[in-house]
């Protein structure tokens, strides 16, 4: 086989249908956010950041940076291997300590991301549990899909946030035998929001344990900030949290929490975490701080609701097809893959404005969209011109807006 040939003719494809990746040179900035600096072409240029998944700043707030800049001075650059080879950093203790507390589980662990907590945490659960099926919403994340695949185990999808579907399915099982069931709080590409108490009602009454991905919520909601299941008041019903340190919380990192013996089981028997380097004792210090800190940052989060409520408006009132959200996510329908990349492009080169396309496989075709994520920083002055930057693009490329 010509290799060669073929990684090129697919890469080639990929291009030819708007689809190719183009990952921007940019160097965000501390103190500065959400400004960050485009490298293009030689040039250099100031640019405002619409996409990014630092929710609420985080990753420049001075306390995490401080504790951060004192764990590298005090400990070194990196963690040395793997825990079991090298020991867990004094940090990670306490980290996961603090994750336990914030979700109020008994244990958490924590893995090198997010999309490897949930790989492989879904695939030990799922493999081991003797003849165990997991029930997965139709729209989880890639990281859950992968788990549950590599696992083996039997598996049904149910309709997205369908409680009643999810019911039906789990009627026809077994009572006793072991079941999973899988969602996520806040899905990341529509903005919605799982009804967690109906399916987590619906999953305990079948004896299922229940997995919740929290990954687009930690930080962001209920009272201390600890997601959608706090907001709730259903923490008691979940199981297992699956979250990240890598967005709201602003560092890098995944973790799940649940009860001592579970995440020990865990923690025992997933390669994922077993023969993956430990997290650095900076990161785990950064990512402490920033726990700490969003546990009383309700002025925070309510400004960051306002900001998205707001977008959302201003959207709509300017024509803009902003899709419907029940949260911080605000996704403006583009409908087509090549256009997407053109308007953002568009965006970027037009008004030093950076949004990423989201395309198919990330999102069916035909609902490619721009995917915006307000944060407390963006202020009145950088919604104004994002709301006529999109309208002078939507007109510029004859784009479809709102019916």
């Amino acid at each position: 086989m010509d290799f060669e040939r073929f990684f090129a003719a697919e890469i080639a494809r990929l291009k030819a249908e708007g689809r190719y990746r183009v990952f921007a040179d940019l160097e965000r900035s501390a103190g500065r956010f959400p400004k960050a600096r485009l490298r293009r072409d030689g040039r250099t240029l100031d640019v405002i950041v619409w996409c990014s998944n630092d929710y609420l700043g985080m990753g420049q707030h001075p306390l995490v940076l401080d504790a951060m800049v004192e764990a590298i001075r005090g400990g070194g650059a990196g963690a040395g291997g793997t825990r079991n080879i090298s020991g867990t950093s004094h940090y990670l203790v306490l980290l996961e300590e603090e994750l336990a507390r914030f979700h109020g589980k008994e244990a958490a662990l924590v893995f090198s991301s997010g999309y490897v907590a949930n790989e492989a945490s879904l695939a030990t659960l799922a493999r081991n549990l003797p003849g165990c099926v997991v029930l997965s919403d139709a729209l989880n994340h890639a990281s859950m899909i992968q788990g549950i695949r590599a696992s083996g185990a039997e598996k049904y999808i149910f309709r997205h946030n369908d409680a009643d579907h999810l019911d039906h399915l789990l009627k026809g099982l077994d009572r006793d035998r072991p079941k999973i069931v899988a969602f996520e709080s806040v899905y990341s590409m529509d903005g919605d929001i799982a009804p967690v108490a109906e399916l987590s009602a619906v999953a305990k009454r079948h004896g299922a344990i229940v997995y919740l991905d929290e990954v687009h919520a930690v930080g962001l909601y209920g009272a201390t900030g600890a997601g959608v299941a706090e907001r709730e008041q259903v923490g008691d019903r979940i199981d297992v949290i699956e979250g990240t340190l890598g967005k709201a919380i602003g560092v890098v990192g995944g973790y799940v929490a649940g009860s001592l013996a579970l995440v020990d089981y865990i923690r025992s028997f997933a390669a994922g975490f077993i023969f993956t380097t430990a997290l650095p004792p900076a990161i785990a210090a950064g990512a402490l701080a920033s726990i700490r800190v969003l546990k009383g940052a309700d002025e925070l989060r309510a400004r960051h609701q306002e900001r998205a409520a707001t977008l959302r408006l201003r959207l709509a009132e300017a024509g803009l097809p902003v899709m419907e959200s029940a949260s911080h996510i605000v996704p403006v329908l583009v409908g087509d893959a090549a256009r997407c990349r053109e308007a953002a492009d568009a965006l970027l080169e037009r008004h030093a404005i950076y949004v990423q396309p989201i395309n198919y496989p990330t999102v069916p075709r035909g609902s490619e969209r721009l995917r915006l994520t307000p944060s407390p920083l963006h202020d009145d002055a950088a919604i104004d011109a994002l709301v006529e930057a999109l309208c002078d693009v939507w007109r510029r490329l004859e784009l479809r807006r709102a019916g």
